[in-house]
C-alpha cells in the first residue's frame, strides 16, 4: 500500500485529492494538513509520497520541502502548483522535488503519478514542463546540456533518455531488458557523471540535450 500525505492550505483541495486517491486500491492517504504542521505531520505518518503545495500563506512550501528531504527517511515529494508560481519552480527542483503537478490534474493521471513517485520515478505535468526547464536552465543553452551528456556511454545515454520520460527504475528495466539492479547502477552512474543531479534535474538535462523525443502522460508509460 502506498502511503500518501497531502499538504495544502485549502481544505477543499485536500479533501478533493483524498477523494481521488481513495479510489485506488493500492493508495492510502494517511495524513492531510496545512503547511504550519506539515513536517511533523508528514514524518509522523511515515508517508511514502507527499503532495505539497508550493506556496502557502501559513508556511513556505520550499522550506517544508527542504526539511522533508533532510529527514532520515525522506519521502518522495511532488509540488502542487498553478500557472502563476514559475519563480518557485527552479528553487523547488534544486531542493529535491521529485516532480510538479497542477492542482487540477486529471484524476487518472494523478493516481498514475503517485504510483510512479512511489517507485522512485519523477513526474512533470506537461503544462509546466517548459516552465521548469526554462527556470532551471535559463542561463544555459542546449549545447551546454549536450556537452554534459558527452561523458556518458551509449547505454547511459539510453538510460538518461528514459529518465527524461519520467520512468522509474522498474519501468526502465522492462524497457531495456535489464535487471533492476543493473539499471540502478546505471542510474547512479548517470546522476554522478552529470554532477550529482537528482532524477528530475537529469530528466530536464535529457530534454534540453534532445534525448527525449516524446513524453508520455503524467506518471510515465504504463
Amino acid at each position: 500500500m502506498i502511503r500518501v500525505a497531502v499538504v495544502d492550505d485549502e481544505a477543499l483541495v485536500r479533501s478533493g485529492l483524498r477523494l481521488i486517491l481513495g479510489t485506488a486500491p493500492d493508495i492510502e492517504v494517511v495524513a492531510e494538513c496545512s503547511g504550519a504542521s506539515a513536517v511533523d505531520t508528514v514524518l509522523g505518518s511515515r508517508a511514502d509520497v507527499v503532495l505539497l503545495d508550493i506556496r502557502m500563506p501559513d508556511a513556505d512550501g520550499l522550506t517544508v520541502l527542504r526539511q522533508l528531504r533532510a529527514a532520515p527517511r525522506s519521502p518522495a515529494v511532488a509540488m502542487l502548483t498553478t500557472f502563476d508560481v514559475q519563480e518557485y519552480l527552479a528553487a523547488a527542483l534544486r531542493a529535491g522535488a521529485a516532480g510538479f503537478l497542477l492542482k487540477d490534474t486529471d484524476p487518472e493521471q494523478l493516481v498514475r503519478a503517485v504510483r510512479t513517485l512511489a517507485e522512485g520515478g519523477s513526474v512533470l505535468d506537461p503544462a509546466v514542463t517548459r516552465a521548469v526547464i526554462g527556470g532551471y536552465l535559463a542561463a544555459e543553452a542546449e549545447a551546454t546540456a549536450a556537452e554534459a551528456v558527452e561523458a556518458l556511454t551509449p547505454r547511459e545515454r539510453e538510460v538518461l533518455a528514459l529518465l527524461g520520460e519520467g520512468l522509474a527504475n522498474p519501468q526502465i528495466a522492462d524497457r531495456m531488458g535489464l535487471a533492476p539492479s543493473t539499471v540502478k547502477d546505471h542510474v547512479r552512474a548517470v546522476l554522478g557523471k552529470l554532477g550529482g543531479l537528482n532524477r528530475v534535474q537529469a530528466a530536464i538535462v535529457a530534454d534540453r540535450a534532445g534525448l527525449v523525443t516524446s513524453r508520455p502522460p503524467i506518471g510515465g508509460a504504463r
